[in-house]
């Protein structure tokens, strides 16, 4: 996990808050269909920083990505109302046809907060946006296909589980693979059924 911070006097910088968040942001289990590794933090949003990306890749083709970054002031953010902030993006392609259904984007934002929900991820002061894009080709590449996908960014500040125990960043990622698969069209584990482990470090440096 690429962890920053702005002022590194020696490793006691980091809170040990942000370091058991981040160990928790390493041990999410994702869905094998999702290829997740480290990424390169935001510089200059927080002081403290660690993000993941990932793919979502069925019958060799990717149908999906997406990005988390866990943000921490330890001064806190009146408008995080805490110290700890999730972002999260994803997109994924569509049929052409869905762009026109004027309830996309409400179905889209409630792929995000029932995910979140069914991982028992608790949370406060959500907020984003859901985009929805539309590609047609004209003259020389008038036989190429149209495109489409869904676009998400939402951003929530994790907080503590009702039942106590403290901040635990897991459900907050497995909720944000659950979405990237459900945006991308991949029909639900059923359940019972146990999830394999993502492919981590396949491509470079893994969380």
């Amino acid at each position: 996990m690429v962890v920053r911070h702005e002022a590194s006097p020696g490793p006691g910088a980091v809170p040990a808050e942000f370091r058991d968040a981040v160990a928790s942001l390493r041990s999410a289990t994702l869905r094998p269909e999702v290829f997740c590794e480290e990424m390169p933090a935001p510089q200059r949003i927080a002081p403290y920083a660690a993000a993941l990306s990932a793919d979502v890749t069925v019958d060799d083709t990717d149908v999906g990505t997406g990005r988390i970054i866990l943000l921490h002031d330890p001064a806190g953010n009146d408008a995080w109302e805490g110290t700890f902030r999730c972002v999260a993006y994803v997109r994924c392609d569509i049929e052409l046809d869905l762009v026109a259904d004027p309830l996309l984007a409400q179905v889209g934002w409630t792929w995000l907060t029932e995910a979140l929900d069914a991982h028992g991820a608790d949370y406060v002061a959500e907020s984003g946006t859901v985009t929805r894009v539309a590609t047609e080709s004209f003259g020389g590449m008038v036989e190429d296909a149209g495109s489409a996908q869904i676009e998400i960014r939402a951003s929530w500040t994790p907080a503590p589980h009702a039942a106590g125990g403290g901040l635990d960043i897991t459900p907050h990622v497995e909720a944000w693979g659950e979405l990237l698969c459900t945006a991308a069209g991949l029909e639900p584990v059923p359940e019972g059924v146990a999830v394999m482990p993502s492919r981590r470090g396949q491509r470079g440096t893994a969380g």
